[in-house]
């Protein structure tokens, strides 16, 4: 057998030889720290085991947040790529028709929502406020119906894209889908000089899909595209 002496003896000379060995290894740095603590006593503060552990935490702290940094780049990737194959996708169509069903299917699809709706306001006389719908992807409206869906009647400011959890109470938009969808993405579309503003709506049965804390210049950007693909449309 091999003498304990001898043992300790080949680990010391290779501890001098690479003390980065022991150094990279909080574990046993962490060992060696609370020896020394033992044999200097209770009554003796070490500085430099209080400081090393300090700096332990912003270390974990600097992990973490790295962590978080590549996971969000990742996810921004990943969500641009998706965008950006949505938007080849409404650039394929040859007519309004195939536009509007490539709306519902592929770009739902690519998405990943599970409802998607066109909404256009029109000059509707008195009476007529109901909306009508024309097929799963377009709706129309009366004026001033899409800005007071995105406000909920509710004196704030409008945006371009808003972002929310809802249950809606009614199937003005969702049709049967209402009572399955639990949040949404609202687009609001500027559709030119002299046209009334268009809304486009993508509704999740995922209640954490779309909320109001996520970011939007994706959205922004395909709403952005989406708005002047309509104006060619409505020219």
């Amino acid at each position: 057998m091999t003498h304990p002496s001898a043992t300790a003896e080949d680990l010391r000379e290779q501890i001098i030889s690479d003390p980065d060995t022991i150094l990279d290894d909080p574990e046993v740095m962490r060992a060696l720290v609370a020896a020394n603590e033992r044999v200097m006593g209770t009554n003796i503060v070490d500085l430099r085991g209080i400081a090393m552990e300090r700096l332990e935490h912003r270390l974990d702290r600097l992990e973490d947040t790295h962590r978080g940094v590549i996971a969000a780049a990742y996810e921004n990737l990943a969500g641009t790529n998706q965008i950006h194959r949505a938007i080849l996708a409404l650039m394929e169509p040859l007519d309004f028709e195939s536009f509007l069903s490539t709306l519902t299917t592929d770009v739902a699809g690519t998405l990943r929502v599970d409802a998607i709706r066109l909404v256009l306001e029109t000059r509707q006389t008195e009476g007529t406020a109901t909306p009508s719908r024309l097929g799963n992807a377009l709706i129309t409206t009366e004026t001033g119906f899409i800005d007071s869906y995105l406000t909920l009647g509710r004196n704030v400011p409008l945006r371009q894209v808003t972002l929310r959890q809802v249950t809606p109470d009614t199937d003005a938009i969702y049709g049967d889908l209402a009572g399955d969808i639990h949040s949404e993405a609202c687009l609001r579309l500027n559709l030119g000089p002299g046209r009334l503003p268009g809304m486009l709506v993508m509704g999740a049965e995922d209640p954490h899909q779309f909320k109001p804390t996520q970011g939007t210049d994706l959205l922004a950007f395909f709403g952005g595209v989406f708005e002047r693909t309509m104006r060619r449309w409505l020219s």
